[in-house]
């Protein structure tokens, strides 16, 4: 082997040994990098190995001398903290639309951002109560397929999962929003507008070799405002809603609908404001959930729509 080539070779397996077994908890001096790197059949003395060390840094590797008794060398900054991939894992874990198999994949990739010993505490488990995982294992390439589709441009064609059954789907993405655990696509479908559909139940997504549509329509398109009109993401006729709270549900309706709507007192210890609102049953169980705090004041047509619901609630619970 060349004279340049096995330096090379030998600084690559010197920096591998850096990032795998060290950091600020594990140090290596250098007669300990030599028995490691002669272990892998690279044969140096301890003279060349310090030029090596010198070498990496200015290549703009972190690498620390720890002086003292026990003291080493280590990689002291690394792209990703520990806690950033603890951060990182436990968002994996919780995730109900990455699948076990996905999940195990990518935290096995995580653990190679940083030292052997730091992995083992990437071994973590976060459950989150009453979200199973997904058993999607092409959701990952669902995503990449649509991200392509919208940076470029394209429509795309999908078997979408509804009622039991994959139905085709020709539509225009424009945008990837994150909403209650799940990936959803707010696209453009014709003759039905603005749409959205949840990525796990895509399969077979294609990008089309066709720009895709509704720009008018997209133009002044808000999509938290969107967001925040569909609970749950489910669909209904839009209305301008009044809601009247009592006074300690004002943090919970500011961090529901953001500082946008005004919020005005009453004399009797209420507030009351309008927002728009896509009504469906998921929004009358929202209102319901506060126990009698929230009450929808206008329009009557909403307001009747939850009386029929309760109504129907009430009997089955005779």
């Amino acid at each position: 082997m060349p004279k340049q080539e096995g330096q090379k070779s030998k600084l690559l397996a010197l920096l591998r040994i850096f990032e795998q077994q060290t950091d600020e908890n594990h140090l290596l001096n250098v007669p300990q990098l030599v028995e490691l790197l002669e272990a892998q059949g690279i044969r140096c003395e301890r003279k060349s190995v310090y030029s090596d060390i010198e070498a990496l840094g200015a290549l703009g590797y972190d690498i620390k001398l720890r002086r003292g008794r026990g003291g080493g060398y280590f990689l002291a900054s690394r792209t990703f903290d520990l806690a950033e991939l603890k951060l990182l894992v436990d968002a994996v874990q919780a995730s109900r639309v990455v699948s076990g198999t996905t999940s195990k994949r990518l935290i096995r990739k995580l653990e190679k951002l940083c030292s052997n010993y730091e992995g083992s505490q990437l071994q973590r488990q976060v459950y989150v109560e009453g979200r199973p995982k997904t058993d999607s294992k092409s959701l990952l390439y669902s995503i990449d397929a649509l991200h392509e589709a919208i940076n470029n441009g394209r429509m795309v064609e999908f078997h979408y999962k509804k009622a039991g059954r994959p139905e085709k789907r020709v539509i225009s993405p424009w945008q990837l929003a994150w909403e209650n655990g799940c990936y959803y696509l707010i696209a453009y479908a014709e003759g039905k507008g603005i749409r959205h559909y949840r990525v796990d139940k895509m399969s077979g997504v294609r990008v089309l070799d066709v720009p895709r549509r509704g720009r008018e329509q997209f133009a002044d398109f808000d999509l938290p405002a969107y967001l925040r009109r569909h609970f749950n993401m489910y669909g209904g006729p839009e209305h301008r809603v009044t809601l009247r709270c009592t006074a300690d549900l004002d943090s919970a309706m500011r961090e529901r609908f953001g500082a946008t709507p005004m919020f005005l007192p009453d004399e009797e210890g209420y507030f009351h404001f309008d927002v728009p609102i896509c009504v469906s049953d998921q929004f009358y169980g929202w209102v319901c959930g506060f126990g009698g705090k929230v009450e929808v004041t206008a329009p009557p047509e909403v307001r009747q729509g939850l009386q029929e619901m309760t109504a129907k609630l009430a009997a089955l619970h005779q």
